[in-house]
């Protein structure tokens, strides 16, 4: 154990340098996030201008926004295997190393075909990213901050889909779709960078025979010596059971209760609507009556802008509040938001008002997302997942989550073909609202506890909404 005498150790406790360590050491790690939030928001500003050169039609334009997702898929879950292996800052190093060649190789793209594969690769890069940058921020977060902090993973997602709006209208009067792909390769290098001076995980260190280092990760990141000891004994308490991931799953009908509810959370992430609405956003505004594509990006801009602000809700209510009244928010607005969009365009949306009330609707739906749902589950993932299966059960959820993301991001333009305009977003309402009774039978409150508290209610069969508080 460390010589640091105990009063100073107190003393530095009460230093607000401690808290502005945890929260910078945070904020770079969370940086992934704004690379996850550029490649979902710059392909709506480029699609249009890509269909253009290259002469596609509505089929190719999904696979080139659902080739990201494949591959995001992919590298989700191969994510959980490399973090539990090299370790976590390692794999958002290799994941921040691939972004910004893939950025590269999409903005030398010379066919559709070339493209779809930069954005496979990207989208492994996206993957390790969602998987590995909550779990970071998960093991090295105060318990008191823990919710706060992970949300950041969320507000930089919606900083870099704002970026990309922000981008895509920049470059919008040349058509430069290139340099609208381009430009995330500046950001991934800036994240490599910050990366080499971040601390490894103090469980990951643990899980390793690394003590000594754990524990100075965690004087830094602490300051009390009484926090320190106390979470190292918590940690080496979970770590005396081996990490066993599929024979786990296998084997431990509690640890599949929290896999199967991480994966459900995540498919509710992803039918909300969301990203259809970020990936096809100009071509919402067009549905809404702006036809130029002037309107239609300034108009991704403002979705952007709600995105980002709603976001710091959540980020200011998390921890008062807890998750599962912010959950029963989020979903509530978003169906009424979307349920009231279907309607006007099933009416028809001819005037400047209706015009307006039906932007407002879709800003709303963002809003609602953005302080909810967007946050929430990532959250929520990291916490439920027992220490011994930690990596395999987010790695299963991001998953999926990539898979649903993939199924969405491909039949939004042929539902709307299909359907009907009206219908698809009727559709997405209805599933919001059930999302409403899931989150009541089966999610837990987790505000202010601790993963091992968490961990020991859900391996001794506690109901799965009552693992939490």
């Amino acid at each position: 154990m460390s010589a640091t005498p105990h009063g100073l150790a107190a003393n530095h406790a009460a230093h607000p340098h401690t808290r502005f360590h945890v929260v910078l050491t945070s904020v770079i790690a969370a940086l992934a996030g704004l690379l996850f939030g550029l490649d979902i928001g710059v392909i709506s500003g480029a699609l249009p201008f890509i269909a253009k050169q290259f002469h596609v039609g509505d089929q190719m334009q999904e696979w080139i926004v659902s080739s990201m997702m494949v591959g995001a898929a992919f590298g989700a879950l191969g994510s959980g295997w490399m973090a539990k292996a090299i370790g976590r800052k390692p794999s958002l190093m290799i994941g921040a190393a691939l972004f910004a060649g893939a950025s590269a190789l999409c903005s030398f793209a010379w066919s559709p075909e070339v493209l779809i594969g930069g954005r496979v690769l990207l989208g492994i890069a996206v993957g390790i990213a969602s998987f590995t940058a909550p779990l970071y921020l998960s093991e090295i977060a105060p318990r008191t901050m823990r919710g706060a902090l992970i949300s950041l993973h969320q507000l930089m997602v919606t900083v870099g889909i704002l970026a990309a709006f922000l981008s895509n209208t920049a470059f919008s009067g040349s058509g430069d779709w290139r340099w609208m792909l381009g430009v995330i390769a500046f950001p991934a290098v800036a994240l490599l960078i910050g990366l080499l001076f971040l601390p490894r995980s103090p469980r990951w260190l643990m899980s390793k025979g690394r003590n000594e280092e754990a524990e100075k990760v965690l004087d830094r990141l602490r300051g009390d010596r009484k926090s320190v000891e106390t979470e190292m004994r918590e940690i080496a308490d979970q770590l005396k059971v081996e990490f066993q991931g599929w024979g786990l799953f296998r084997s431990n009908s509690n640890f599949r209760r929290s896999v199967w509810l991480g994966v459900m959370l995540q498919v509710m992430q992803q039918l909300t609507g969301i990203n259809v609405v970020m990936y096809y956003a100009p071509r919402i505004f067009g549905l809404a009556g702006y036809g130029s594509a002037h309107d239609q990006l300034w108009g991704t801009v403002i979705v952007g802008v709600v995105n980002v602000a709603s976001t710091f809700i959540a980020i200011g209510l998390v921890d008062r509040w807890g998750r599962k009244p912010i959950l029963y928010t989020g979903f509530s607005v978003m169906a009424l938001a979307l349920a009231t969009l279907g309607a006007m365009l099933h009416v028809g949306i001819t005037g400047g008002t209706s015009q307006i009330i039906a932007v407002a609707m879709l800003l709303i739906f963002i809003a609602g997302f953005a302080m909810s749902a967007g946050p929430m589950i990532w959250i929520l993932c990291a916490e439920i997942q027992p220490i011994k299966g930690r990596d395999f059960g987010i790695a299963a959820s991001t998953f999926v989550n990539w898979v649903a993301n993939t199924i969405a991001g491909a039949t939004f333009l042929t539902l709307l073909n299909t359907l009907g305009h009206a219908q698809t977003f009727w559709l997405y309402a209805v599933m919001n609202a059930a999302f409403i009774l899931l989150t009541i039978w089966l999610v837990p409150e987790t505000k202010g506890v601790s993963l091992e508290q968490i961990e020991r209610k859900l391996m001794a069969g506690e109901p799965l909404r009552r693992i939490g508080q």
